[in-house]
């Protein structure tokens, strides 16, 4: 069954949500940041049918997220990287990583931690900010037309 298209649309979230709105996307794009590069290892990793992956990295290589990149003489071998577009989605991971750990917990806790590479310290939880460096909460903002 196809979705209802949102390309359409003149809201912001619903365009994002027309190129990476599926949960199979959001876990490819997951997985790519923890450094999977491989058709293989997308669907070991995942457990994904290989037709919907197939038609997901179809998808995020035709809007420019991934890039596929020919890793064997003969081309046969393709390896899938993020491009800067793809590494934009950064934020929206840990922050759906994040909110997960707190609302969603798995019952031995959370599965990964993130660390800084330098230090190896977590980092710090997700926060919207005023761009004089405040935290902002839902309630100490307003939507405003442009």
């Amino acid at each position: 069954m196809r979705r209802t298209s949102f390309s359409d649309m003149s809201c912001s979230i619903a365009r994002c949500l027309e190129q990476v709105g599926d949960g199979w996307t959001l876990l490819i794009i997951r997985e790519a940041f923890f450094g999977t590069r491989r058709f293989g290892e997308f669907q070991s990793h995942l457990g994904i049918a290989p037709n919907v992956l197939t038609a997901r990295l179809q998808s995020l290589v035709q809007h420019g997220i991934l890039q596929v990149m020919a890793e064997s003489e003969n081309g046969r071998v393709l390896d899938y990287r993020l491009t800067d577009k793809g590494r934009d989605l950064f934020p929206i991971i840990i922050a759906m990583l994040q909110w997960g750990d707190r609302h969603a917990p798995a019952p031995d806790g959370p599965p990964v931690k993130i660390v800084d590479r330098d230090s190896g310290r977590p980092i710090a939880a997700m926060q919207v900010t005023s761009d004089d460096g405040r935290a902002l909460q839902a309630r100490d903002v307003r939507v405003r037309p442009t």
